[in-house]
């Protein structure tokens, strides 16, 4: 039996099939490589091209590779443009998820892991954020997110199909083998526009809002390990596959850096004192995100190996080095 990646050519999907593939797995990759690339996708999966909410491409696939579960990272994820383009935002997040479920549920396939965001929460009441914190998300991506999560739930109550809904914090960093990393163009996330700076692919940065109530004015982001995070994904397929019961839960450290700090670690680590613009603040960015993740660690037995902020930029500077020599 096999398991199907969707969004498997970008950047948290590649590292997923590297990590099944590490164990054995048999992996089937979708990806209609918009923000992906076919060259992230190990040559021991198979690479089909193609959109997650093509109900034909799906219900095939499912049928051809005797798919047992379903890792669906396929998505759009910036949050400022979510703001601008909801309806491209509630097609791509939420509507087609509709679709792929539909497809699993005909299918009769049972297990479905799919990559949630923090910002489900908004700007939660306390710190560090629960699962059971109010959810009230402040853009249409977090909104879109949600509407998957609720989807999932009640998929589960009138099909047989099993579900992990991972809510992650702020991912970062890149595979300490060099085999993948954050390589989308115009990428958005602060450590990989960092280390883009640092290695002088940008001629600046942008630091979007100083006035927070923060201790130096910018936000706070739980930063996590992308290989941190496909094993929580991982030890959900092993929790599924026993037939457990469906788990939503938080993906990050319970430790938060502000923009300022991460900037400074980057510098730190690259010996570059690159140029920083502070800047307004972008819409739907909320103050302070950190997450609780205590029912990952006790349900799944989940144990971070590469908690450290240096050690993350210093694996996201590898890689955006191996890129520049990659593009020369």
């Amino acid at each position: 039996m096999s398991i199907l990646v969707t969004g498997g050519a970008g950047y948290i999907g590649s590292h997923m099939v590297w990590r099944l593939l590490d164990s054995g797995e048999d992996v089937v990759v979708l990806d209609r490589l918009s923000t992906g690339f076919e060259w992230a996708v190990p040559k021991e999966a198979k690479l089909v091209v193609g959109d997650a909410g093509d109900p034909d491409c799906i219900s095939s696939l499912l049928a051809d590779h005797d798919i047992e579960a379903v890792i669906h990272f396929a998505g759009s994820i910036v949050v400022p443009e979510s703001v601008s383009d909801p309806l491209g935002y509630y097609l791509n997040n939420t509507a087609k998820t509709r679709t792929l479920l539909e497809a699993c549920v005909n299918a009769g396939m049972a297990n479905f892991i799919f990559s949630s965001t923090a910002a489900v929460y908004g700007t939660p009441d306390s710190i560090p954020v629960s699962e059971e914190a109010a959810l009230r998300p402040e853009s249409p991506y977090g909104m879109s997110k949600l509407m998957i999560e609720y989807m999932l739930s009640d998929v589960a109550v009138a099909h047989p199909l099993r579900y992990a809904a991972l809510r992650y914090f702020n991912v970062a960093g890149a595979d300490p083998a060099g085999r993948t990393g954050q390589s989308t163009h115009n990428a958005t996330h602060l450590i990989k526009v960092a280390t883009q700076a640092a290695l002088s692919k940008r001629t600046h940065m942008d630091v979007y809002g100083t006035d927070y109530p923060t201790a130096d004015g910018t936000c706070i982001r739980d930063y996590i390990h992308v290989t941190d995070l496909v094993e929580a994904h991982y030890l959900a397929l092993k929790h599924l596959r026993t037939g457990s019961g469906n788990l939503v839960a938080n993906c990050g450290y319970g430790r938060g850096y502000s923009v300022l700090e991460v900037v400074d670690a980057v510098k730190a680590a690259s010996g570059n004192d690159f140029a920083v613009h502070l800047v307004d603040r972008r819409p739907g960015d909320a103050v302070t995100i950190v997450a609780d993740s205590d029912r990952l660690k006790d349900t799944l037995k989940w144990t971070p190996q590469h908690d450290d902020l240096d050690e993350i930029v210093s694996h996201a500077l590898a890689w955006e080095a191996a890129l520049a020599r990659r593009n020369t």
